[in-house]
């Protein structure tokens, strides 16, 4: 078994300190600027923009450059996505104008939108074009650039180990790599040893991902892919702090920051969403921040009537909102169960 608690210990990635080996992972709609600042005050190592359209950020198009927008954070990382070497190059250079500090190039997508347009993971059933762009962003920037993927197209195309020993080649410094096919999407469970086949043929950093949502969990992956770090998805839905309860666990530890009555819990939420609100502005932040809500609701008030929650994500007055969910996060007794993952 690897002893887990090096997943505290930081991470260099060509040059740039990681302060621990649990990672936040990109999320379309999901981990924008409010959710990364949450992820991070809880102790998360690293946090990794949404996915960004190379193309669409070329061309300047509106509510982009919000994607890319630097946080404040020590280690800024913005991912892109794209299948034309030209704007995977622009949209680095742009994202890297913005502080970038890590650029990460998505290989990993199983969505229909973005496979469908040859990005996303539909790049690994053709690995000389998806070298074409990886080779195009290098060019690019000087900062390092690192890659998503997954374990290939089918079952039938295992070929990340191909992907990766190139794109190191290439000058990637670090791969990231999700247990599963495209086909899979996310069904059935992540194949962990899998991910050690890539492990074997490059000499950079790999991250493994899929599946993880606890400390025992993370200790499990590193063992059976030999990964060198972790990187923590869709547990994170209504529990930003996921990532950091896993980090501090590994470091004997309880997660920072973490609500711990009804009270704070119901300020933590209402924070969130008005920082949603500031970010996007009000009309476009209500309808983002709806999914959120919804997760809180059924992370820690499984018991909320029906009108209230309906009420709550139906709502366009962000007021009514903010009452509504101090109503249900803060009534005694407290309707809530707090997860830590510590």
């Amino acid at each position: 078994m690897v002893n887990s608690t090096r997943l505290a210990a930081p991470l260099n990635v060509g040059g740039v300190e990681i302060r621990n080996r649990v990672f936040l992972a990109p999320m379309s709609g999901i981990t924008d600027e409010p959710f990364r600042r949450r992820a991070h005050a809880h102790g998360a190592g690293l946090v990794v923009s949404e996915m960004v359209a190379s193309g669409e950020l070329a061309k300047g198009r509106a509510g982009f450059d919000l994607r890319i927008r630097h946080s404040g954070l020590p280690v800024h990382m913005v991912q892109l996505a794209g299948r034309e070497a030209a704007y995977m190059a622009e949209g680095a250079r742009i994202a890297a104008g913005e502080g970038a500090d890590i650029i990460d190039i998505n290989m990993g997508c199983p969505a229909k939108k973005v496979t469908g347009g040859y990005a996303g993971s539909a790049l690994m059933l053709d690995l000389d074009h998806a070298l074409s762009l990886i080779e195009a962003v290098v060019g690019a920037v000087k900062v390092p650039v690192t890659v998503k993927m997954r374990l290939g197209w089918d079952e039938g195309a295992l070929n990340a180990p191909i992907l990766a020993r190139r794109a190191e080649q290439a000058g990637v410094k670090m791969v990231t790599v999700h247990g599963r096919t495209r086909c899979q999407f996310y069904q059935g469970k992540a194949d962990w040893r899998a991910i050690a086949r890539v492990k074997e043929v490059v000499s950079i950093p790999v991250v493994a991902n899929g599946d993880v949502c606890s400390p025992a969990e993370a200790a499990a992956i590193l063992d059976q892919s030999g990964a060198d770090a972790v990187m923590v998805g869709r547990a994170h839905y209504g529990v930003p702090w996921i990532a950091g309860g896993i980090a501090a666990a590994a470091a004997g530890q309880t997660a920072a920051n973490v609500p711990q009555t009804a009270a704070a819990l119901a300020d933590y939420i209402v924070g969130h969403y008005e920082d949603m609100l500031a970010l996007y502005g009000v009309e476009s932040g209500l309808r983002q921040a709806r999914k959120h809500l919804g997760w809180y609701l059924d992370r820690h008030a499984v018991g909320v009537a029906d009108d209230h929650r309906k009420a709550i994500l139906t709502t366009f007055d962000p007021a009514r909102v903010i009452a509504l969910l101090r109503n249900v996060f803060s009534r005694d007794p407290q309707p809530l169960s707090l997860r830590s993952a510590a």
